[in-house]
């Protein structure tokens, strides 16, 4: 029986292989930068093949393919193995996406603030909550990045780029709703442009016949590092560690300094001023030992074996600040990859 059951599942496979050109949901709409359509029912291009989702699976990504229990084990796992110095972020990121994953009543879209200087981890965190949802990560047609220099350019266009915004994430969400939106360089977008997107992270049940509670928005910026590099060192010349610095010693503040910040893209942004801005999460500055961490990691994801010396040279030649007792790189481990081309023949 189990055998007649496979060469049945066989055949039905090859016959349909023909239709799934036909058959592959109506992909989202084009890219911000090159303009947009609404997508509006997309999704409907299913029809007539919706009742073998499985099937149809085994072909194309799909929508909510992985299930969200493992999907919050994997981010956790990827966090505690591979983010170096960032307890903080490991905490409220792993809570954060896992209970909403795990929601299934949930009453708003979950949305992250990352903050934190260049280097520190806010692009690779949000690389990991992806791949963790989506086997292909950033390159899932269900994850979507804009960044502000690239995607939204000039002042003048900033009336056309709400409504493109708009456009994109209503028709994308329509297809998927499980649908992952990432916007870098915060601190570069205009003033009120990220406000256009705030009936999206509101507690609406529909808007225009589409539920946008499955989504999920982390929003990347610099602004309020100073702040949180503040409170670091205050620890730290307090004689205390950074494993005790807790999200409330940081949080509110953080929330206050990027809302006045006029180079936030958060300025007297309704996101913050109406709390729609689920967590803000600072990443604290790297110390010398995690910018070694961080070399050790990439040389061994070379597959080279690790020496030592060069290991702590590339620490060594690093910039720290401040000045005086050099305890923070100043460009966390961003350039590790660039330095460890001139050490080694690759």
């Amino acid at each position: 029986m189990k055998l007649r059951r496979g060469v049945l599942r066989a055949a039905v496979l090859l016959a349909l292989l023909p239709l799934l050109p036909l058959l592959r949901p109506a992909s989202a709409v084009e890219p911000i930068s090159l303009g947009l359509a609404i997508a509006g029912a997309a999704a409907s291009a299913l029809t007539g093949f919706i009742s073998y989702p499985r099937l149809y699976c085994y072909f194309r990504e799909c929508c909510l393919q992985r299930h969200d229990q493992r999907a919050a084990a994997a981010l956790q796992e990827n966090l505690d193995r591979k983010l170096f110095g960032q307890h903080l972020v490991n905490k409220v990121i792993a809570k954060a996406v896992k209970g909403f994953l795990n929601n299934a009543n949930a009453k708003k879209p979950l949305a992250l603030s990352l903050h934190g200087w260049t280097g520190t981890g806010k692009n690779f965190v949000s690389k990991l909550v992806a791949e963790s949802i989506y086997k292909r990560g950033l390159q899932s047609e269900y994850v979507h990045q804009f960044v502000a220099t690239l995607h939204f350019p000039h002042a003048h266009d900033i009336d056309l780029y709400k409504d493109q915004l708009q456009s994109w994430i209503r028709g994308n969400v329509s297809i998927c709703p499980r649908s992952l939106f990432i916007f870098d360089e915060m601190d570069k977008m205009h003033a009120g442009l990220i406000d256009s997107i705030k009936p999206f992270l509101d507690y609406y049940e529909l808007l225009d016949g589409v539920s946008y509670r499955q989504a999920i928005f982390i929003f990347l910026s610099n602004a309020g590092a100073e702040k949180i590099t503040e409170v670091a060192l205050d620890f730290w010349r307090n004689g205390r560690t950074r494993e005790d610095i807790q999200l409330t010693d940081i949080q509110n503040s953080l929330s206050v300094s990027v809302f006045n910040n006029k180079n936030s893209g958060f300025w007297h942004s309704t996101l913050i001023d109406k709390n729609l801005i689920d967590y803000f999460v600072p990443f604290l500055p790297l110390e010398y030992k995690h910018v070694k961490m961080c070399v050790r990691v990439e040389i061994e994801s070379r597959g080279y074996a690790v020496d030592e010396d060069i290991l702590t040279r590339i620490a060594d030649e690093m910039t720290y600040f401040p000045r005086e007792e050099r305890i923070y790189s100043d460009k966390g481990c961003k350039t590790v990859d660039a330095k460890l081309d001139y050490y080694y023949d690759f």
